[in-house]
């Protein structure tokens, strides 16, 4: 019984680690306001090594459609600079001696739609991700031994139960992704 149910909880776990995953991914699309997740993916040649942003500067929005970067050493405002171009992002940053400003530009019909495709591509990984716990969850009841077959086929269903659950929770975070993507 205990085995059962570390199965389970194990398995809930795992569904609730997609489901965070998921909006990770979905605060790095850019849905027309600028957010700090954004420049997630930011590293920063410092001393040698390469440092997430968020280490070596706070990265904080004055407002909606604006970035400020504000590095803990001055002279990291060039390589913080140069890290943001090289990254690809489309971002122009611009400094004044002390902090960096991104401005983010409006978000078009056609690149909204395009943000909203990307939404629904890390939406399929999560699900596939569901998948997965599921099937791993139902080897693992398979693979006890002494235990009944009606208890087994119990806790199936159960993990069957965790997996809609969780499949509704991405549909609804994909749904207010989607709403916040496409709002002008």
């Amino acid at each position: 019984m205990e085995e059962l149910d570390l199965i389970l909880e194990t398995t809930k776990e795992q569904m609730q680690g997609t489901v965070e995953h998921l909006n990770v991914a979905f605060d790095k699309l850019r849905a027309g306001k600028a957010t700090p997740a954004m420049l997630s993916s930011v590293r920063v040649d410092y001393y040698g090594s390469l440092t997430p942003l968020s280490q070596v500067a706070n990265v904080t929005t004055p407002d909606a459609m604006t970035l400020s970067i504000q590095p803990w050493e001055k002279n990291l405002i060039y390589e913080i600079e140069k890290a943001i171009i090289n990254s690809n992002l489309g971002f122009a940053p611009s400094n004044n001696g002390d902090s960096i400003i991104i401005s983010i530009p409006p978000v078009t019909e056609e690149r909204r739609k395009e943000l909203v495709k990307m939404a629904k591509a890390d939406m399929e990984i999560a699900k596939i991700s569901l998948r997965n716990a599921r099937q791993d969850a139902n080897k693992s009841l398979k693979a006890l031994k002494d235990v009944a077959e009606d208890l087994v086929k119990d806790y199936e269903t159960r993990v069957q139960g965790l997996t809609d659950k969780f499949g509704k929770k991405l549909e609804e975070e994909l749904s207010k992704k989607e709403a916040e993507i496409m709002k002008v």
